[in-house]
């Protein structure tokens, strides 16, 4: 009764098939050949990494969602209920965070919705076979969360556009062939109009700048990026020029699809990890601590819900990847809280000595602890996403009905 409730609820059926076990098995045993000491899993280096992505290509398991005409899983599309399946294998795996996930997950279904045949034919199968990685120039530093007051410019010069100024936070910036930038291309007009999106070659010295920004847990995974006359072609404009804001908004409601169940079983081991921190020091004995434990448990289990009911029909509704973000951010957040909490007074050191002389070391879960106090804040902040929910779900307006 409660399983069928549940469905309802979600307007669309996930229990699994016999079709979708045979392919959860395929790509379980896949993952199990392939992921080994050179698979680039925790590793730094970029060679390796790289090299992993060209080895999920030569799988092709790159773009299994992007449907038959683009490539995909054996030349065929893979189902939505597939495409679960692989997210939930891959992290299950603990395979390697994925390099090519902008390319493929952001800027491919971008160009099957918004781009025309010539920058499909172009940009998909270097993406399939994971031979080109992407970087996104959205935030500027006076246009985060606010997206529609970017001041970068692109100016038209013949068959291309010259682009100058400056895109922050920044993932994968040194590592990327290719970036695609939001850019005013219509000085003229102001906010949401007269914006482009432009595809952008990184390899240009001299008009194109990367500085790495170092973080409060001593690592550098953002970056600034420069723009001084860097060149984009004009066909390599998405949706032509003007149409920016419509085709950077499509592509961010794209950030909150399947992904997000890799999230969340990404999710689901660290929060084993904690718990598995208390049972060992005693902690779970506190019945305060025990309970947001439990609180912890039942709130992943209904973001799973709601993600499976947002790729069904509700997937269109306007307020769904706010309410998305919303979730697993202030969920992660109280979850790197709740770790420190579990660990007591030992949470304050490190593994290392500290010295003046030398940085300081980190374990993983006080890396996550400082890392997830950007959560509410980066892909869009916690404000910014109520103020969506009231205004294009509550029709709400500074507080008041319109």
């Amino acid at each position: 009764m409660v399983g069928a409730q549940v469905r309802g609820w979600l307007s669309v059926d996930f229990s699994f098939g016999t079709e979708d076990a045979a392919f959860r098995e395929e790509a379980r045993c896949w993952l199990a050949e392939h992921l080994g000491g050179d698979s680039g899993r925790g590793s730094e280096d970029w060679a390796v990494r790289r090299a992993w992505e060209r080895e999920l290509g030569r799988g092709g398991w790159v773009g299994i969602g992007w449907g038959r005409a683009y490539g995909g899983f054996g030349n065929r599309a893979a189902t939505l209920a597939q495409q679960v399946v692989w997210a939930e294998e891959y992290a299950a795996a603990g395979a390697p965070e994925r390099v090519g996930h902008i390319g493929e997950n952001l800027l491919a279904p971008t160009l099957i919705a918004y781009g025309d045949a010539a920058q499909r034919d172009r940009f998909l199968p270097s993406i399939a076979r994971g031979e080109e990685l992407w970087c996104q120039g959205y935030s500027e530093p006076g246009a985060g969360s606010d997206l529609a007051a970017v001041c970068t410019v692109a100016v038209r010069d013949g068959d291309v556009y010259r682009i100058t100024g400056q895109k922050i936070w920044t993932s994968l910036a040194r590592e990327a062939d290719w970036i695609f930038v939001l850019a005013r291309t219509d000085p003229g007009e102001r906010r949401h109009r007269g914006l482009s999106f432009l595809l952008v070659p990184m390899d240009q010295p001299g008009r194109i700048e990367v500085r790495s920004i170092r973080q409060l847990t001593g690592t550098a995974e953002f970056n600034e990026v420069f723009f001084d006359g860097a060149v984009a072609r004009a066909e390599h404009v998405v949706g032509g020029p003007g149409d920016g804001w419509r085709v950077a908004t499509g592509l961010l409601a794209l950030e909150r699809g399947v992904s997000t169940l890799a999230q969340q079983v990404a999710f689901g081991r660290e929060l084993d990890e904690v718990i598995g921190e208390a049972v060992r020091n005693g902690a779970v004995d506190d019945p305060v601590l025990r309970d947001r434990l439990v609180r912890q448990w039942a709130e992943l289990r209904v973001m799973r819900w709601n993600a499976l009911r947002t790729l069904g029909p509700a997937a269109g509704d306007a307020g769904t990847p706010s309410v998305a973000k919303l979730l697993w951010a202030g969920w992660h957040q109280r979850l790197g809280e709740l770790a420190m909490h579990v660990r007591g007074a030992g949470a304050a050191s490190g593994p290392g000595d500290w010295s003046a002389d030398a940085p300081y070391e980190l374990d993983a879960a006080q890396r996550r602890f400082l890392f997830s106090r950007a959560d509410t804040i980066y892909g869009g902040s916690d404000e910014i996403q109520r103020g969506i929910i009231a205004g294009r779900v509550l029709g709400l307006d500074g507080g008041r009905k319109r």
